[in-house]
């Protein structure tokens, strides 16, 4: 989530093609005819999307959708979508997070549907607007977006003496160090190697990456004030105060299930993957504000939301605008997305939607939602994602991976990803400075 995904990615970039191509390849729209129903592609990876599409095709006859469930975008998902767009042969809908649309801007891999797209303009709010726009071009309609908070184990926390979810990041530390003094076996949280959730970390510490002015890309993930967010989890690293699993890995929820791990710092829509993958602990989990630097000044952070983008080659730009912006804004449609998926609407109408006032069993009949509500006004909506995040995501996972297993230091490994994305937008034919 950026307040300006890149204004001037595409002249930065140099290669920003709109993707204004109508290829005549039937990959998207195979099997339609002019007496028979538009048929659209749809390639996406999250829960509850292929429910959203059957919800639509109810309602829709004449225009019907076939969703196509891929890997995730990291892992492979967005190598298929651009290799798709490059062949001519892209579904006309594809789901893109934030982070990765400079990357398929760049790449000439969507398409200008701002003519399609500018009537609905006005039914989300204006920064998740500016995530699917890029130089005044749309290229399809925001989703969601993924404010972050503290899940934990209520009845752990109590069995280890800690009365309160700790609310800064200097008490995070000390019931880090309570914890494992109490129990070596047993840690308060986990750090992992999932590069969009440490981003989240230095998105709320206000240590962005990217950059732009006079022309040119700044890469500022080795900065000052990344130092100090690397610092920080380095020094819990250190201390041994963390478990590091894999983030989403089994071995990760077979520590939290076993109560070897007790809480994790993640987004919204990590709520019903925990719920689904520690089932037997049911009720005895709670959300809490994330932890934060400044209890005077709380900020928070910001770790995924996507788009349904409208690929290159699209032969009915138009009915795929109609249904992305249907999928985002649709009672039904969201209501479902908030309970499956777990999504935080971009919508502002979705904000009322009444499945976000529901308690959840998983959590102690606590409406979770709430805590998701009241963090939305602190996160800082200037961080701005750079043109080679598939680049930078894989080198910075690998970095984290081997900083939990002591081969590197978290210092370090920034100095290292920056070295690395400075050569390859670079070799890209892009402007970097600083």
């Amino acid at each position: 989530m950026a307040i300006a995904v890149a204004t001037a990615v595409t002249v930065l970039a140099g290669c920003g093609s709109s993707g204004t191509s109508t290829s005549t390849n039937g990959g998207s729209t195979s099997g339609s005819s002019p007496s028979g129903p538009v048929k659209l592609d749809f390639w996406g990876w999250a829960p509850g999307y292929d429910t959203s599409v059957a919800l639509w095709n109810k309602t829709h006859p004449d225009i019907q959708v076939s969703f196509d469930k891929i890997p995730s975008g990291a892992k492979g998902g967005y190598t298929k979508m651009l290799t798709a767009a490059q062949a001519g042969n892209a579904p006309c809908l594809g789901m893109v997070g934030y982070e990765t649309m400079p990357s398929f801007a760049a790449a000439g891999a969507l398409m200008d549907v701002t003519q399609y797209m500018a009537p609905a303009q006005s039914q989300f709010a204006p920064w998740t607007w500016n995530q699917v726009t890029i130089e005044g071009k749309t290229f399809g309609a925001p989703v969601d977006i993924a404010p972050m908070a503290l899940i934990y184990r209520k009845d752990l926390f109590a069995k280890y003496g800690i009365t309160q979810p700790p609310a800064t990041w200097a008490e995070y530390a000390a019931d880090a160090a309570k914890v494992h003094a109490a129990d070596p076996t047993v840690y308060l949280g986990d750090f992992g190697n999932d590069a969009y959730n440490y981003a989240g970390l230095a998105w709320q510490a206000g240590a962005p990456w990217f950059g732009t002015g006079g022309g040119s890309w700044q890469v500022n993930i080795d900065s000052a004030a990344n130092q100090k967010v690397a610092s920080y989890w380095q020094g819990l690293l250190d201390k041994k105060l963390l478990k590091t699993d894999p983030s989403f890995d089994p071995s990760l929820y077979k520590d939290m299930a076993a109560g070897k791990i007790l809480s994790d710092v993640n987004a919204v829509w990590d709520t019903p993957i925990l719920s689904s993958s520690v089932q037997g602990t049911k009720g005895d989990w709670a959300v809490a504000p994330m932890p934060v630097w400044d209890a005077a000044n709380p900020v928070y952070g910001n770790d995924g939301g996507s788009a349904t983008v409208v690929l290159k080659g699209c032969q009915h730009p138009k009915e795929a605008a109609e249904f992305a912006t249907w999928m985002s804004t649709d009672p039904s449609s969201l209501t479902n997305l908030i309970k499956v998926t777990g999504i935080y609407p971009a919508a502002t109408a979705g904000l009322g939607n009444s499945a976000l006032t529901q308690p959840d069993p998983f959590y102690g009949n606590q409406v979770v939602f709430d805590v998701f509500k009241n963090e939305t006004a602190h996160i800082n909506t200037s961080w701005l994602w750079g043109p080679t995040m598939t680049q930078t995501s894989t080198d910075l996972a690998d970095g984290l991976g081997t900083s939990g297993t002591g081969s590197t230091t978290l210092p370090g490994m920034l100095a290292t990803v920056q070295g690395k994305t400075v050569a390859e937008m670079k070799q890209q034919g892009m402007t970097v400075s600083g």
